[in-house]
């Protein structure tokens, strides 16, 4: 699917945090005035695919469509040689759009037109676009406990339903420019399990959570539930996984993930074949990441699963490693974190990058894997023996 099993993320994460205060992670990470040379980086460590930002709030201008920014994406991207996925709407939205508005999926949608309109003019196919980053988080995060702009309370669902909606309209102005595009589905694969002090009583909120809410904003874009939004199998397209060692979890304690040794935890591609088995479409890992010292252990995990997942027959096609630059958090401004395959030296006012050695030399032994669909026998037969248990 893409000229490298490995894709590199960009933070593109804009919008007003939970104090109110404005985010724009490529602003700050540099990326907008280094994006030629980090995308050089990426060729000179075997990365040959990436996602990447398009910041709705900076290209519509009620109306008016500033692409400049796009154009310079498209420009590095291709002199490098680097395949693109296109993200539309990661949490920030203009001003002048209400999200709860009935006239915010067709607000959506002329500027998804514009954009492809513009890959179309500059960008060798394939084309590949993610419409709306994690309809389901965002829709809890804003709209459920107000993290994130417009700070609602209580009113989730009606949010995940306009962002759903917005998707579908969104996929259907970039076919009318690119009819062979390909759409990204992005959202959080999240897993819970009930305390070990309550199980028995909270068994069917865990697996309602684990079977049904989990799925919810795949199921509207793929047309199984709300079919009246319009969604099918090729709005869903590709189904992208955002997974963290965070996205675990007891019930009801989401700020407390599950540790690596629970016996509780789900292996990574148990969860994969789980979207697999629901939806038979490609996957791709679209954001994963460790912190300081955990980082290369966490892709020597990847390529384990990643194998674990070829055997199973599951359709991995890629794993996005995101952030690929370290960035500062989103509700603390001034605390980087260093989730990235490079650091960010903030203390130079060239934001100069600093490879992680540890987590490249991690990465240079799982590249020697890339293209292959199968595990040696001794992995396979030990893969099965287990499945039968």
């Amino acid at each position: 699917m893409f000229p490298s099993f490995f894709l590199a993320g960009f933070e593109c994460a804009t919008g007003y945090n939970m104090h109110g205060d404005w985010i724009d992670q490529v602003a700050a990470t540099r990326h907008d005035v280094l994006i030629a040379s980090d995308y050089d980086r990426l060729r000179a460590v075997g990365i040959r695919a990436a996602r990447d930002g398009v910041r709705w709030p900076l290209v519509d201008c009620d109306g008016r469509w500033d692409l400049a920014s796009v154009v310079q994406l498209i420009d590095a991207s291709q002199k490098a040689g680097v395949n693109v996925i296109y993200d539309l709407f990661h949490f920030g939205y203009p001003a002048h759009v209400d999200l709860f508005d009935a006239d915010m999926p067709r607000r959506f949608a002329d500027y998804c037109h514009a954009v492809a309109r513009c890959v179309a003019r500059y960008a060798d196919p394939p084309h590949f676009f993610s419409p709306v980053n994690e309809p389901s988080y965002f829709a809890w995060a804003a709209a459920e406990v107000g993290r994130f702009a417009p700070h609602a309370h209580g009113r989730g669902w009606e949010l995940k339903v306009a962002l759903a909606r917005a998707a579908i309209a969104g996929t259907n102005a970039i076919w009318t420019e690119l009819p062979g595009a390909r759409m990204v589905s992005v959202d959080a694969l999240c897993h819970v399990v009930a305390p070990l002090e309550d199980g028995v009583e909270r068994a069917a909120e865990v697996a309602d959570f684990n079977d049904r809410l989990v799925f919810q904003c795949w199921d509207m874009i793929t047309g199984r539930l709300l079919p009246e939004l319009g969604g099918s199998a090729a709005h869903l397209g590709v189904v992208g996984v955002n997974y963290y060692w965070t996205n675990q979890w007891e019930i009801d304690r989401a700020e407390r993930p599950l540790a690596q040794d629970d016996p509780r935890l789900v292996p990574l591609h148990r969860l994969l074949e789980r979207v697999w088995r629901r939806y038979g479409a490609e996957i791709v890992i679209t954001e994963t990441s460790h912190v300081g010292d955990l980082r290369a252990g966490w892709v020597e995990y990847l390529g384990e699963q990643a194998d674990l997942a070829f055997a199973r027959g599951i359709p991995l096609r890629g794993i996005c490693l995101y952030p690929i630059l370290g960035m500062p958090e989103w509700h603390v401004r001034d605390q980087w974190v260093p989730m990235g395959l490079w650091d960010i030296d903030t203390a130079t006012p060239s934001a100069h990058r600093r490879l992680y050695q540890p987590m490249l030399a991690a990465l240079r032994r799982i590249q020697r894997l890339e293209g292959r669909q199968y595990l040696s026998s001794a992995v396979a037969a030990k893969v099965m023996a287990a499945a039968a248990l």
